[in-house]
């Protein structure tokens, strides 16, 4: 059996325009989990260090990291700092052509 890709897997599923923005919403936060424990990684930081820089606990960070949970903004600004790295936030006006 082949995998799918996320992307295969979300058109054939998304029959819904709600349906379709749970996938998406789905998607940023595993993207974003994916950017955080790379860059934990990258630092040579383990779980409860970044917790201890942050504020936080080993378990927030695990959370956070697994998709399961979507950050605040003030969150994710102690993250950017405590990883020395800058937090970008954009919208996208999907209505412009």
């Amino acid at each position: 059996m082949s995998k799918r890709s996320w992307d295969e897997l979300k058109a054939t599923r998304a029959d819904s325009a709600g349906r379709r923005r749970g996938y998406d919403k789905a998607g940023r936060a595993i993207r974003l989990a994916m950017e955080v424990r790379a860059l934990r990684e990258a630092r040579g930081l383990s779980q409860r260090e970044l917790a201890e820089l942050v504020g936080t606990t080993q378990s927030a960070i695990a959370r956070l990291e697994g998709g399961n949970v979507s950050p605040s903004l003030p969150t994710l600004d102690k993250i950017a700092e405590a990883l020395d790295a800058e937090l970008s936030v954009s919208l996208v006006d999907l209505k412009a052509g």
